[in-house]
């Protein structure tokens, strides 16, 4: 990832429509496929920080890895407890020590040589029953200027999310799709910037949403229940839960 984007994620998670949308999301995902207190949580791929140490934290003790030094530092002003500097091919980690891993679009990136070498390591550091919660960017065809930014080195259906999973010794639990309902509005955005590219490029968190900011948390999180249960058919990203 641009190290530049830290820097930007760090400013706004705490507040921008995705990050709050996701939230929502990911607790709907926990409670109805996890639903267990007092886990020992990993974050694999954690950022700047924001999710381990807020709503992860209320399910258990998280630990943090990333490759980045720059995502390290503002875990730490997050005053973060538990942080390595690692791959997510290579996790410095024992096995059997964790009771769920989360790995929120981190498999996607080009530092990431083989998703199935990282699950497989999601595997290994896993309790015999445990469980992983995954998400990745959806839909090949829909790269744009977000992807140059973050280092898109692919993104996903979920027939591959399923099948990555299974060959690495997951059993999917459950599959969906989620940032159904503003759909069309990405679409169009990623087609006008084929037509019209920009001059510089730059993630979509650079856009500021302004008085949407509001609505479009309200339109994401309107969908967790609809995610976490039934699914959705098709999306911006793909969600899953895996148990070993």
């Amino acid at each position: 990832m641009d190290p530049r984007e830290y820097q930007l994620m760090y400013q706004v998670e705490d507040r921008h429509w995705w990050y709050q949308g996701m939230e929502a999301i990911t607790r709907t995902m926990l409670n109805r496929w996890v639903h267990l207190p007092n886990l020992r949580i990993l974050d694999a791929g954690c950022g700047t920080g924001a999710a381990m140490t807020t709503y992860l934290a209320e399910y258990g003790k998280v630990t943090g890895v990333d490759l980045y030094p720059q995502a390290l530092e503002f875990c730490r002003k997050r005053n973060a407890p538990r942080l390595a500097r690692a791959s997510v091919l290579n996790l410095p980690l024992a096995p059997a020590s964790f009771d769920l891993v989360t790995s929120f679009d981190v498999l996607y990136e080009r530092a990431v040589s083989s998703e199935s070498a990282a699950l497989k390591e999601f595997f290994r550091v896993l309790t015999p029953t445990g469980r992983i919660l995954l998400r990745l960017p959806a839909y090949d065809w829909l790269r744009g200027q977000h992807d140059k930014s973050v280092h898109t080195n692919r993104r996903y259906t979920k027939k591959l999310v399923h099948d990555l999973l299974e060959q690495s010794g997951f059993r999917v639990e459950h599959l969906s799709y989620v940032n159904t309902f503003l759909f069309p509005v990405a679409v169009i955005k990623r087609l006008s910037e084929r037509i019209f590219p920009p001059k510089e490029s730059q993630s979509d968190l650079a856009l500021n949403p302004g008085v949407l900011n509001n609505l479009f948390r309200y339109i994401l999180t309107s969908e967790a229940p609809l995610a976490a249960n039934i699914g959705l058919p098709y999306g911006l990203s793909v969600i899953a839960v895996g148990k070993k």
